[in-house]
């Protein structure tokens, strides 16, 4: 069976002066920065491309961010952007609120915590998995489709979803410290298949130098 890569790009930095648990709410656009970031992922797949690197198939989160992130890489690789609705963020009942911790505490939120490995505030880990790892095999079957044996694919996605892809990948407890996620902004988080299994899972920051100075709001 064909080897295949899917990476799963996380989007670049959002505009959130305001520091909002933005989740999926619509017209949160990318920062300037955001901006360099998305340009830069550009460049990496077009550098890789030059290099032999046979990417043929694009897919975005159909949230803002994400589509904003996608569109240079489509530019420089003269690729469509797909859009899939499995690979969007994740539901999370504080979507809306200001990300801080008075506001998390309050008495008003304490029933969400009540299942922390589920977790209860929002869409499980297991279904976050479900959804997307049907989203990556669809993408991979597509790649080897359009460019046959060692095609990519790339799944421009957010944090949550796309580290709880990478747990499971790796046989690992669902459940984690989200201050402990490696999975920064515009980082490429790459599912390579053999015989259409896993066979590893890589990490990598192609615009690394951005990252000083850039939002961390949670779970964004």
């Amino acid at each position: 069976m064909p080897q295949a890569t899917v990476h799963l790009l996380r989007h670049g930095e959002v505009y959130n002066p305001d520091g909002i648990l933005y989740g999926r709410l619509p017209e949160f656009h990318l920062s300037e920065r955001g901006r360099e970031m998305a340009k830069m992922l550009a460049e990496h797949f077009a550098a890789r491309v030059a290099q032999g690197a046979n990417i043929v198939h694009l897919v975005s989160s159909p949230l803002t961010r994400a589509q904003e992130t996608a569109l240079p890489t489509s530019q420089a690789l003269d690729l469509q952007i797909h859009t899939e609705p499995r690979i969007i963020e994740a539901e999370n009942h504080f979507e809306g609120l200001k990300a801080s911790i008075s506001e998390f505490i309050k008495p008003k939120h304490w029933f969400e915590y009540r299942n922390p490995l589920r977790p209860s505030w929002g869409e499980s880990y297991q279904d976050q998995v479900t959804r997307m790892r049907a989203a990556v095999e669809d993408a991979r079957l597509k790649a080897i489709e359009l460019g046959g044996d060692g095609a990519e694919a790339i799944l421009v996605s957010h944090q949550l979803p796309i580290y709880a892809t990478r747990l499971s990948a790796e046989g690992r407890r669902l459940w984690h410290d989200p201050r402990k996620r490696e999975c920064t902004l515009t980082s490429l988080t790459s599912l390579v298949f053999d015989d259409g299994k896993v066979a590893r899972v890589e990490y990598s920051e192609p615009a690394a130098v951005l990252l000083p100075g850039a939002a961390r709001t949670p779970g964004a």
